[in-house]
This record gives C-alpha cells, structure tokens and sequence, in this order.
C-alpha cells in the first residue's frame, strides 16, 4: 500500500450517465487522502497512447450533473493484445501511475483483469453500464437514469398508439440482458416484454397476442431488448404478416437512452461507488469490481462479476402479466 502514490481513472466501452461524477469522486476522495490523481483520456486507447493528465479538483468541478463522461471513451482493440497491453504498462510506468480505476461494463473489467494479472498491478473497477447486467452489484451506474429516459419516451409515444389505435413495438438496449426491457415495461405501464431471459419453447409473441389484444384494448405498448435477430422489427413484421388487422410502429430509441443529466439515485451511487474504489486501494484490495448490495458497497472479484451471470427476477414477468390485463 505504501507504494501506490498516484491513481489513475479511465473510462472505458459504452457511455453511461453517471461517470463523471464517478470520475470526480475518485479524483476528490484521492486527493482528500493524500494522492496524486491522473485523468486517462479516450479509455484504454489513451492508456496506451499516453493521453494522461494530472487532475485537480477543479478539474472535477461541475460536472456531477453531465452526461456523458469528460475523460471521453473508446472500445479498445489494441489493448486485447499482449503488444497493447504492454503499451500501457509502459504509460504507467512513465507517468508513474502505481494503480487503476476503471469505470466501465463486462467489456472494460475484462481488459482490467487481463491487465492486473499480466502485470500484478492493482486495478479496481466500477461497473458503469446502462444494462445492468453485472453480477455482484444491484444497480450499475447509469442504469436509473436510462429507465427514466426510457420511460418518458413511451410515456409520449403512448398518446400517439392511443390516438390512432396502433401496437407500438419499442426497442431498448441492454446487450444480452433484459433489465431495462422488464423494468421499463412495468414502470411505463407496457402491456408487455419480450427479453431474452425468457427462453421457454414459448413463442412470447403469441402469448402476449392471445392475451393482450383484445377487441376493447387495439393501441398497446410492447418494450422489446435489442437482438440482431429477434429485435423490434422482426416482431413488428410477424404481427403485420399473422395479424393484419392491427396497425404497428416500431420505435428504436438507440442512443437517446444514453444521454442526458444522471438521475439523483445514479449521482449518489456514483459518488459512493467512486469513493469507496480509493478506500478499497487504501486497504490493498485488488482485481476486485465495486458492488453495491442491500446499501453497502461490496468488493466482487474481477472473475466473479464477470463469468457470472447475474440472476433475472422472473417474478417481475408475472407482475407485468397481471398488472396488464
């Protein structure tokens, strides 16, 4: 512990909002104890690119409430490599970083561990993504407020399905998991889900026909998580061909759900999530992710957060099946 003087904090893979204020906590609470904190730009591209700078908290201030992340992110292919990994080993050294903090999804804490255990460096993550598929933790930073985001969007496209009496098909994201899809479509008043979790012989576009249409309900809302295969298209198309008499859109909300101001709950979780990753290194932990479980930040090893998928409340299915009726 003696060793590690200065810090570093990237952001890495998908934006999500709350990283900035996960970026200023990590860089005020490090300076509150006594480190040195550097800024690394553009993810691990700018690790390996030295596009490093030391951080003040000025450099911090007034940005808790942006979207977005001011340390800018990129996917990295080159850090995948041994040769990119050695790369940014030599910008740590250089610009004397003796520990990471990395905020990013399943992606980014892969290529933190892979990079701890190449070098016995000490690297603590944060899990920022809107999916909220990260074992270990309750909620991801970004989540809350990409829900919020969600739900205002259906919330107006349903006048519009109500108005012309239509079937409105809404694509969220959520890579391979269906959070945001199950959870938005209960928050919004959806009359269904189609998620991925859901991996019965059951066609979940038949059930929700039989049961959801009915001659005095013709306008509805169906959240669907993004697919290559099976996304809001796909179902919109077999409706129009199987049941021509309904009307259907389709409504792919793409990267809106990623933008804008993060949610008070995203702020405070960011906040805690950020301080604790320097108490974490304070206390020699290492290769280990930040969780927050039943109110308390928890320490999830790398390998765990990982490989392990996180548990779907399916009971939340039955919930929207009897709340839309």
């Amino acid at each position: 512990m003696s060793k590690i003087k200065t810090i570093g904090v990237l952001t890495s893979g998908g934006d999500a909002p709350g990283m900035n204020a996960a970026i200023r906590a990590v860089t005020r609470s490090g300076i509150y104890n006594g480190f040195a904190i550097k800024g690394i730009y553009r993810g691990y591209d700018g690790l390996i690119n030295d596009e490093v700078k030391t951080f003040t908290t000025e450099d911090v201030s007034g940005i808790i409430n942006r979207g977005g992340t001011i340390l800018r992110t990129a996917r990295s292919m080159e850090f995948m490599t041994k040769e990119g990994m050695e790369k940014a080993y030599e910008t740590c050294k250089k610009e004397k970083i003796d520990a990471l903090v990395v905020i990013g999804g399943n992606g980014s804490l892969t290529g933190a561990r892979n990079f701890a255990n190449e070098f016995n460096f000490p690297v603590v993550g944060l899990p920022g993504t809107i999916d909220n598929d990260l074992y270990g933790t309750d909620a991801t930073i970004g989540y809350d407020t990409t829900m919020n985001t969600i739900m205002e969007c259906v919330d107006r496209i349903r006048d519009t399905a109500n108005s012309h009496e239509r079937i409105f098909f809404v694509e969220v994201m959520g890579r391979d998991a269906g959070f945001l899809a199950q959870n938005c479509a209960i928050a919004s008043g959806a009359e269904a889900a189609i998620v991925p979790e859901e991996t019965t012989d059951v066609d979940q576009l038949a059930c929700f026909m039989q049961r959801g249409i009915r001659k005095s309900k013709k306008s509805c809302i169906v959240i669907v998580s993004e697919s290559p295969k099976c996304g809001a298209m796909y179902y919109a198309e077999r409706v129009k061909k199987e049941f021509p008499g309904f009307d259907v859109r389709v409504s792919i909300l793409g990267h809106l759900q990623r933008g804008g101001s993060p949610s008070a709950y995203d702020r405070i979780l960011a906040s805690c999530l950020g301080a604790a990753a320097i108490e974490a290194l304070m206390q020699g932990q290492r290769n280990v992710m930040m969780g927050y479980r039943n109110g308390d930040a928890v320490y999830v090893p790398f390998d765990e957060c990982i490989r392990t998928d996180k548990p779907f409340d399916k009971r939340l299915i039955t919930v929207l099946d009897e709340l839309s009726i």
